[in-house]
């Protein structure tokens, strides 16, 4: 049976499974990375129109199903709930899950995780108003399977968002040089630079699976700033990070 799980992926994220919040440790460039990851979906959800009718002002996600795919830990998971989302966040790391319930117990919050591939959810029928997978799909085994498990997953007028790292000679520095025997921010072996991905390539893949990927921003640190709340900045630049949103063609 075709699936997306890579094992040696999932195996390097389950060994780091008690570290997901961490703020200084091997994910700390994703808890840094993330509140401007959440404003970005929530730009793609207004720009589409996701729900329009029914967002509150106080809770944006209010009323809306939210589907995290690769969820981790859950943090990301943890502030759509915050923000009203109906949150189901599925991953292929059973650890990852035990520890994106435990913190979320913790917290009060009640979210949906699930440890399966997205293309086994898709099989049950479920659809989401949102589905997003944030750095995600460049450790996945197969993407196009992927992009045609998130357009099953879509429910009609929904919003996808997909972050990622792009392939380029700026990458393969600062993602995978840099981050991995440099500084050391994340364990060696996280990233596979063959695996990255072009946006025409995942603007492409995607257009397959009758997704339109049609606005992208780039990603990048906020100069000369520890790991902190706003790290990470839009920039007019893909050559590093970037994200892409769509819906249905």
């Amino acid at each position: 049976m075709d699936t997306t799980a890579d094992e040696k992926e999932i195996g390097n994220f389950s060994a780091m499974s008690a570290e997901w919040w961490d703020e200084t440790g091997p994910m700390a460039p994703l808890h840094d990375f993330t509140p401007v990851r959440v404003d970005y979906i929530l730009d793609s959800i207004r720009r589409i129109g996701t729900g329009a009718n029914t967002r509150a002002c106080n809770a944006p996600l209010a009323g809306l199903r939210v589907l995290d795919i690769g969820c981790g830990g859950g943090l990301l998971a943890e502030p759509m709930a915050r923000l009203g989302g109906e949150v189901t966040g599925i991953d292929a790391s059973g650890p990852a899950i035990e520890a994106a319930s435990s913190h979320a117990g913790l917290c009060g919050l009640s979210i949906d995780y699930q440890c399966r591939t997205a293309e086994a959810l898709a099989e049950t029928g479920a659809q989401f108003d949102v589905v997003y997978a944030s750095e995600v799909i460049e450790h996945v085994a197969d993407r196009r399977l992927f992009a045609a498990s998130i357009a099953a997953l879509l429910a009609p007028g929904g919003t996808v968002v997909i972050t990622t790292i792009n392939r380029t000679l700026a990458s393969l520095a600062l993602a995978k040089f840099m981050l991995e025997y440099v500084v050391r921010m994340v364990p060696v072996g996280t990233h596979d630079p063959a695996k990255f991905v072009r946006p025409a390539e995942l603007r492409a893949e995607f257009a397959a699976a009758g997704i339109i990927l049609d606005d992208t921003t780039g990603f990048a640190p906020r100069p000369a700033r520890r790991v902190g709340a706003n790290g990470f900045v839009r920039v007019g630049t893909l050559a590093v990070n970037y994200a892409a949103s769509g819906t249905h063609a």
